[in-house]
Parts: C-alpha cells; structure tokens; sequence
C-alpha cells in the first residue's frame, strides 16, 4: 500500500514547523518528517534522511516548496532523480508543476533528468578533449599518472564547483574511486602546505 510522507524543515531553531506540518497532514501525509534548525545545503539533515530510509516504491512525498529539499538547482536535481530511482513519488503543495503522480509532472521530470544528464555529458566531453590534447602534448603517461594533472584540475573542478561525488567524478574520468580519493588528498595537502607558507612568509617579524 502506498503512502503520502510529509517532509518540513525550517533553517532557524527560532522558527516554528508547526504550519508546515498542518499544511501537510491537510493535504493527505499521514507521516510527517519536520527538521529543525537545518540548512537546505546539508544533504545528511537526520530526519531528512530518516525520511528517505522511511519510504518504499510508490509512496508519495509531499512537501510544501522544493526548497525544503534542496539549497540548489544541482541538489534538486539529485534529489528528485534519486527519489525517482527509487520508485518514490514528490509533489509539492504551492508549484503545481512538481508533481510526478500526473502525467505534466512526470514530462517535466523527463525534461529535467535530461539536462541533467546534458551537464553530466559535457563534463566528460570536457574531460575528455582535455586528456586528448594532453596526450597530443605528450603529457599522459602509462599506469603511473593515471591521475595527471589535468586529471587533477578536472577531478578538483567537479568535486568543488559541480559538487560530484568520488564516485561519480570516477565514472567520468574512467578512473577507479581510490585513485580519484587519494589524488585529491595530495592537492589538498599540497594547498594547505602552500597556505601555510604564505600566511609564515607574511607574519612580520615580532620586532618589527
């Protein structure tokens, strides 16, 4: 049997959840899951998550604006499509158009899931005509620099400006995970060591 499941979240813990909670139980949610005092920007919100544990394929989530789930256009689109993945329903109560139970919504899914996938693409596209002159240049070597430094650069950019995952900034460079963990552990002790350097270099003398 399938469910409707609320979800609620408020920023501040001055706040009160308590409108969100009655919008939602009102317009079927027999459950609701009300985070307290929580960004949008945080994925590991813990009744967010126990929310996600909570529903099964075919259960509906519903929620009061989008921003609930997600702080970006980027997290969004995670969202819905691992909500979608997993046989699981959302509708939100003040954008009609968010609503994967009617056949408007699950087009609108569609469009979406296809620009998601077109950002996806042109990453590796990128990354991949960037190995290509690297290679041209006679800069990629055998299996000791699998993770060049355009690799690197690459690896960085997604992590930090596209926030990807080990995992899938791996299936982009075709690299295995370990190799992108360990790669990114090295620049970012090699920053930190360079940071370290300027902010000595720039400490005046204490006679000074």
């Amino acid at each position: 049997m399938s469910n409707v499941v609320g979800y609620a979240r408020v920023s501040r813990h001055d706040q009160n959840p308590a409108a969100q909670e009655a919008e939602l139980r009102a317009a079927g949610a027999g459950r609701v899951f009300v985070d307290h005092g929580e960004s949008s920007r945080v994925k590991d919100r813990p009744q967010w998550l126990a929310c996600l544990d909570y529903l099964r394929p075919g259960d509906t989530l519903l929620v009061r604006r989008l921003d609930r789930l997600a702080g970006s256009e980027k997290m969004a689109i995670e969202t819905i499509t691992d909500l979608h993945e997993r046989g699981v329903n959302i509708r939100s109560l003040t954008e009609p158009d968010i609503d994967t139970t009617t056949p408007m919504g699950r087009a609108l899914f569609g469009i979406v899931a296809v620009f998601a996938q077109l950002r996806v693409d042109t990453i590796r596209d990128n990354t991949k005509r960037g190995l290509a002159h690297a290679r041209a240049q006679g800069r990629v070597g055998g299996r000791p620099s699998v993770m060049t430094s355009e690799r690197i650069a690459a690896a960085v950019r997604m992590r930090d400006e596209q926030k990807l995952s080990l995992v899938q900034i791996a299936n982009v460079l075709g690299v295995g995970k370990s190799s992108v963990s360990r790669a990114l552990a090295k620049h970012d002790a090699a920053q930190d060591t360079a940071s370290l350097r300027t902010g000595i270099q720039d400490t005046p003398p204490l006679n000074a």
